[in-house]
C-alpha cells in the first residue's frame, strides 16, 4: 500500500492585515522555504522607530528545516529585513538578476556579503529545494525583473502571485508569463496566494508607458522651468522613463538621495537602465548650466522627512534648493496614512514660488479587479489565501473569488502566524505561531517592546516630573529635597505655586511613610507617585510620568 503523502503547511509571519513586511513560510514535511522577508515602515504612534521586521521565532527554531529563501522582487517591502535573518542564520538566497543586485547592496552595509550565498535565477527558469521544485514566472509590476511562483510539492501546486500587474505594454522586458500559469491551471492548482493591494480598484491598472507620454507633455510645456520629479528610487521603469523625455528635450540629469543613486547604480550596471553618455552630472556640477538644461531625480515623494525632497522644500539640502520657477513633479501617490506630511510637502514647495504637480504622473504596480478576475480565472485553485493587504483588501478579495464560484470553505482569509495545512481534500487551520512585529531603533533590534513604546507615547503626550529626596541613613529624616524637575510638563518658571505646592504634597506623603517606620523602598516610592499623581490631576488634569529618586547618605 502506497504509503499516504504529507500535507503541505502555508505560514506567513507578515504581510497580512498590513500592506508591508512580506513573508511566508512554505512547510513540507521537515523541510522548509521561505518567500520574500520584507520590512514595513513604522507608524505614526511608534514614536523614534526605523523599521519594522517579522519576528523570526519560528525560523530561528526551525534554522535546520530551512532550504532556502526565495524573492519575487527587490522592494523594500519583501527584501528589506534580510540582513536582520542572515545575522541569525546562513541560508542561500535565489532571486533574479535585479532583485540580488539589490540585495547585495544591503547585504555590503550589513557586511555579510561575503557570508551570504546568492544565486541568480532567470525567469521561466526551475529551481529544486528539496521537496519543493520552484518556477520563477515571469511577471509585471513597478520594478523589472519581477516573477511569480509556482511551488510544486508532493501535496499539490501552489502558486504565490507576488506583487503584480497585467501591463501588456511594459517599460522593461516582457508581459507577465499568462501562458504558463494557465497551464499550471489547466494541471491543477492546490492553493493560490494572490497580491490585494488594488482589489478596491474597478477596472484594470493603466500600463507604465503612459507615465512616459504624461513626462513628455509637462516637459514641452515647462520649457524654462527646472524640473524636479520625486518618485520611488524602486520604481526603476518610472526613473527610465525620467531618463528618456530628459534626452529626448536635450536635459542633464541629476540624481539626489541615498536610495536613489544606489538603485540608479545597480540597475545602469545590470542593464535594466539605459542611459545616454554624458546625461548624468553631479549636483554640484548644475551652476555651469541654465535652469531649463536640467532635471532632478530624487527620493521624497512619501514627504519623508529625511528626504531629498523634503529637505529641499524645507531648506535643509546641502547643494540644491527650491526656486521660485522650479517645476516640482510627484511621481507617486500617497501610501495610506502618508497624506499629511505629503501635503505639508506641497505647501512648502508652493510658498517657496515652485509650481507643482502631483496628479496624471504615476500608475499603480499592483492588479486592479478585473486582472485578479484573470488570475483567478486561469489559475482555478482549489483553495485561495488572500495576501499583501489590510482586513479590508483580504476580505473584499475573497469576495471576488466566490462572485467567481469558489466555495467560501476554501477561502482562509488569514493573520500573520497562522499554520494553513492543506492536502486536496482538505485544509484548515491548524495551530498559530510568534508573529508579532520586532521594532528596530538605531542599532537595538527588538529591545524596544511595547511597554517601551507606551511609555514614549506617555512622555510625549504628559512629559516627564522627577522627584529627588535624600533621607539620612541613622535618622531616617528628610536631609535634602524634595526638588522637582519637570520635562515637557510645565514650565517651571512660570507655574512656581503649582511646584511648590507640589512639594508640600511630597513632604507630607514622605512624612507620613517615616512616621509609619516604612522602609521598603518600593512602597516609599509609590505612595510618593500616588499623591503626587493625584494632585496633579486635581490642579491640572495633566498625568504626567512621575519618577521618585531617593538617595540615602
Amino acid at each position: 500500500m502506497a504509503k499516504e503523502k504529507s500535507k503541505v503547511k502555508i505560514i506567513p509571519l507578515g504581510g497580512l492585515e498590513q500592506i508591508g513586511m512580506n513573508i511566508t513560510a512554505f512547510e513540507y514535511e521537515d523541510e522548509i522555504i521561505v518567500v520574500d522577508c520584507g520590512i514595513a515602515f513604522p507608524e505614526d504612534e511608534m514614536l523614534g522607530i526605523d523599521l519594522v521586521i517579522p519576528d523570526f521565532t519560528y525560523l530561528k527554531d526551525n534554522m535546520n528545516k530551512i532550504k532556502g529563501i526565495v524573492l519575487t522582487h527587490g522592494h523594500e517591502d519583501h527584501i528589506g529585513s534580510l540582513p536582520y535573518l542572515l545575522k541569525e542564520m546562513n541560508v542561500p538566497i535565489y532571486g533574479t538578476k535585479l532583485t540580488i543586485g539589490l540585495v547585495e547592496n544591503k547585504l555590503k552595509e550589513h557586511n555579510l556579503l561575503r557570508s551570504t550565498r546568492r544565486k541568480v535565477v532567470k525567469q521561466g527558469q526551475t529551481i529544486v529545494l528539496g521537496n519543493f521544485k520552484i518556477e520563477f514566472i515571469r511577471s509585471n509590476h513597478s520594478i523589472a525583473d519581477a516573477v511569480a511562483l509556482a511551488i510544486t510539492t508532493p501535496a499539490g501546486i501552489i502558486i504565490h502571485s507576488g506583487d503584480f500587474k497585467i501591463d501588456y505594454t511594459p517599460v522593461y522586458g516582457d508581459v507577465i508569463n499568462l501562458q504558463r500559469l494557465a497551464e499550471y491551471g489547466k494541471r491543477g492548482v492546490l492553493a493560490l496566494l494572490c497580491d490585494s493591494t488594488n482589489v478596491e480598484r474597478p477596472g484594470f491598472t493603466m500600463s507604465e508607458k503612459t507615465v512616459g507620454k504624461a513626462f513628455d507633455t509637462i516637459f514641452s510645456e515647462n520649457k524654462r522651468s527646472r524640473i524636479i520629479i520625486a518618485t520611488f528610487a524602486s520604481n526603476v521603469d518610472r526613473v527610465q522613463q525620467i531618463i528618456n523625455s530628459a534626452s529626448k528635450f536635450k536635459r542633464k540629469i541629476v540624481v539626489e538621495g541615498r536610495s536613489m543613486i544606489n538603485v540608479v547604480n545597480t540597475a545602469s550596471e545590470l542593464g535594466y537602465l539605459k542611459i545616454p553618455k554624458n546625461t548624468l552630472i553631479e549636483a554640484e556640477e548644475m551652476k555651469n548650466f541654465r535652469d531649463d538644461q536640467i532635471v532632478v531625480i530624487s527620493t521624497g515623494s512619501q514627504g519623508e522627512p529625511m528626504a531629498a525632497l523634503s529637505r529641499m522644500a524645507y531648506n535643509n539640502h546641502r547643494k540644491i534648493t527650491i526656486r521660485a520657477g522650479d517645476l516640482v513633479v510627484l511621481s507617486s501617490s500617497p501610501i495610506p496614512g502618508n497624506e499629511k506630511t505629503v501635503s505639508r510637502v506641497i505647501n512648502e514647495l508652493f510658498s517657496k514660488g515652485a509650481k507643482v504637480i502631483f496628479q496624471d504622473t504615476h500608475v499603480s504596480g499592483h492588479a486592479c479587479e478585473e486582472e485578479l478576475k484573470i488570475m483567478h480565472t486561469l489559475v482555478k485553485p482549489k483553495y485561495f489565501i488572500p495576501v499583501h493587504g489590510e482586513y479590508r483588501h483580504l476580505k473584499k478579495h475573497s469576495e471576488l473569488a466566490e462572485d467567481l464560484g469558489m466555495k467560501k470553505k476554501n477561502i482562509f482569509i488569514m493573520n500573520s502566524g497562522d499554520v494553513l495545512e492543506l492536502d486536496d481534500k482538505k485544509g484548515e487551520i491548524v495551530d498559530k505561531v510568534p508573529a508579532d512585529a520586532v521594532l528596530v531603533d538605531g542599532l537595538g533590534v527588538g529591545d524596544v517592546g511595547n511597554i517601551v513604546l507606551r511609555d514614549r507615547q506617555h512622555l510625549s503626550k504628559n512629559g516627564l516630573i522627577i522627584v529627588v529626596v535624600t533621607i539620612s541613613k541613622q535618622s531616617a529624616e528628610v536631609v535634602a529635597g524634595p526638588d522637582i524637575i519637570s520635562r515637557g510638563f510645565v514650565y517651571v518658571r512660570e507655574s512656581e505655586t503649582l511646584i511648590e505646592d507640589a512639594k508640600k504634597v511630597i513632604r507630607e506623603a514622605l512624612d507620613e511613610c517615616l512616621n509609619k517606620k516604612i522602609t521598603d523602598w518600593s512602597r516609599i516610592k509609590s505612595t510618593l507617585k500616588e499623591a503626587l499623581s493625584d494632585y496633579l490631576w486635581k490642579q491640572t488634569k495633566r498625568n504626567p510620568m512621575i519618577l521618585p529618586i531617593i538617595m540615602e547618605v
